[in-house]
């Protein structure tokens, strides 16, 4: 393999949908099931197959990632970034293709991967170092500077099942940055704890790349993902549909994203949809004040409308605003209720969001959507909708036109000398 860290060939993994289980079943139906086994078993019929429908989360991917490559992994949900990375680490088997891992590999695939809830804080830093093929002397030489960076000393010697999620994630960060992998898998587990662990990981991260290791990340956040990695490979329906240096491969998502926004919403498969009640996004407008829709003026009023398939109880809703880099810039949801709100039949399978004064600076930006119903999620998109920001003045300043950093306009005023 020559300097190459990980390579696959044709890989592909499949999964089974509807294996023909039902909910809970009644005693009496039970019962019935069972009789029926029984006298099929008898008179030696097999049993009648079951409806089954499969999923490719891969489908014939092939790529190759040399030593010391920060690689990001990018795509809409369901593309098949984690199930990649979930081969890569052996937890999951391909159904066809191979794929070749040369390295010690260290994965932080989702809070506390490779934990054992029973055992404490410090007995799973041992325990992951041995996974990883390290010798106790080299975990006892990172283990003060682990815990420190997890910020766990006082609860060292608790069971980690009775950590709080964040607790989780900084010691399993902690784990895996400093045990000292050749190959780091990180699947979105930096989106997880507070703003200070963030940047902590963050800048973690850096200095993991600086050092010459391979890197592979998963990342909604765009921006981390361009901050971070030199490639970007893009994957689509579980292949690979760009594989080019960051910034290129940013820019063919954010292309596919906006054909996926321009598309009939209800046939888009990447939705987010567990919900009981079938309630479905149908659409998304956004209008400034004039009823133009797509296009609004910073600082002004805007009309935000969501149609949906059908009104659910305890209908709620939650937009997220998203600048051209994935980061999320505002969130606008209808469970932080204010006097202002209303719930009004006549709206029908509308749902309206109106902000008095949008303080976006110019720009291209997404809107992320999620519904809820009886505190459940019933359905979510990401990038339902597109609009463009154009110039235009809050608080009697105008607003800069072009050169100024960040996506937020602030009112303000200032007192200068004369």
């Amino acid at each position: 393999m020559g300097n190459v860290a990980i390579e696959t060939s044709e890989l592909a993994k499949r999964y089974t949908l509807g294996t023909g289980r039902r909910g809970y079943d009644t005693l009496r139906e039970s019962i019935v099931a069972t009789t029926r086994r029984s006298l099929r078993a008898v008179a030696r019929r097999p049993e009648p197959p079951h409806e089954e429908e499969t999923l490719w989360a891969l489908r014939d991917l092939s790529i190759a990632i040399e030593h010391g490559e920060v690689v990001g992994l990018i795509g809409h949900n369901g593309a098949g970034k984690s199930t990649l990375l979930k081969i890569l680490s052996r937890i999951a088997e391909p159904t066809s293709g191979w794929a070749e891992v040369s390295g010690r590999v260290g994965s932080l695939l989702e809070v506390g991967t490779g934990f054992h809830p029973e055992l404490t804080g410090r007995e799973n830093i041992f325990l992951n170092g041995a996974i990883l093929g390290m010798r106790r002397t080299e975990i006892r030489r990172c283990f003060d500077e682990i815990v420190a960076f997890a910020d766990i000393e006082r609860f060292l010697d608790t069971p980690v099942k009775r950590y709080s999620s964040g607790m989780s994630v900084r010691l399993a960060f902690a784990v895996a940055a400093h045990l000292e992998p050749e190959i780091l898998l990180v699947d979105e587990v930096l989106a997880v704890g507070d703003a200070a662990f963030q940047r902590k990981s963050l800048g973690k991260m850096g200095e993991v790349a600086r050092e010459g290791r391979t890197v592979v990340l998963v990342s909604h956040n765009l921006a981390i993902i361009q901050a971070l990695c030199g490639r970007g490979i893009l994957l689509e329906g579980g292949r690979a549909i760009a594989d080019a240096p960051v910034e290129e491969t940013i820019d063919s998502y954010l292309r596919t994203l906006e054909r996926a926004a321009s598309d009939d919403l209800l046939a888009r498969t990447d939705r987010d949809s567990r919900g009981w009640e079938g309630t479905l996004i149908r659409g998304l407008e956004i209008r400034n004040a004039g009823g133009q829709a797509d296009v609004v003026v910073g600082g002004r009023p805007v009309r935000i409308a969501i149609e949906v398939t059908e009104v659910v109880p305890m209908m709620e809703c939650r937009l997220t605003i998203v600048n051209s880099l994935g980061q999320p810039i505002a969130t606008l949801d209808s469970e932080v209720s204010s006097p202002l709100d209303v719930r009004d039949e006549a709206l029908g399978t509308r749902i309206e969001c109106e902000v008095e004064a949008l303080p976006l600076a110019p720009g291209r930006y997404r809107i992320d959507v999620l519904l809820k119903g009886r505190r459940q999620i019933q359905d979510g998109l990401q990038a339902a909708g597109f609009f463009d920001v154009e110039p235009g003045v809050i608080g009697e300043r105008p607003m800069p036109t072009a050169g100024a950093d960040g996506d937020v306009v602030f009112a303000h005023a200032w007192r200068l000398p004369s």
